[in-house]
């Protein structure tokens, strides 16, 4: 599902517009963003859990030339869903 589906579906669903639906959409996408920056974590009770972690830096190879190339630390963010959705999934 694309972002674009995503506010059709949300739009359709709730009885607004798409251009309100895609609003809610980057508002939400935003706060996100911000919390995650912020605490470094985000709990939605029943969904999930976002977090950022630390990757260290790594030794890799480039798959075209076999050399070894160094891969920097850096931080990522990590989705782990809660059980309610994941029963559901199931």
């Amino acid at each position: 599902m694309t972002k674009a589906e995503l506010i059709d579906v949300m739009a359709a669903d709730v009885g607004i517009s798409k251009a309100a639906a895609a609003k809610a959409l980057g508002c939400f996408m935003t706060a996100v963003t911000k919390e995650l920056k912020k605490s470094g974590k985000l709990v939605l009770v029943g969904f999930g859990t976002f977090s950022v972690a630390k990757r260290k830096a790594r030794e890799g190879r480039n798959p075209q030339t076999g050399k070894t190339i160094k891969i920097p630390a850096k931080k990522v963010v990590k989705f782990k869903a809660g059980k309610a959705l994941a029963d559901k999934v199931k």
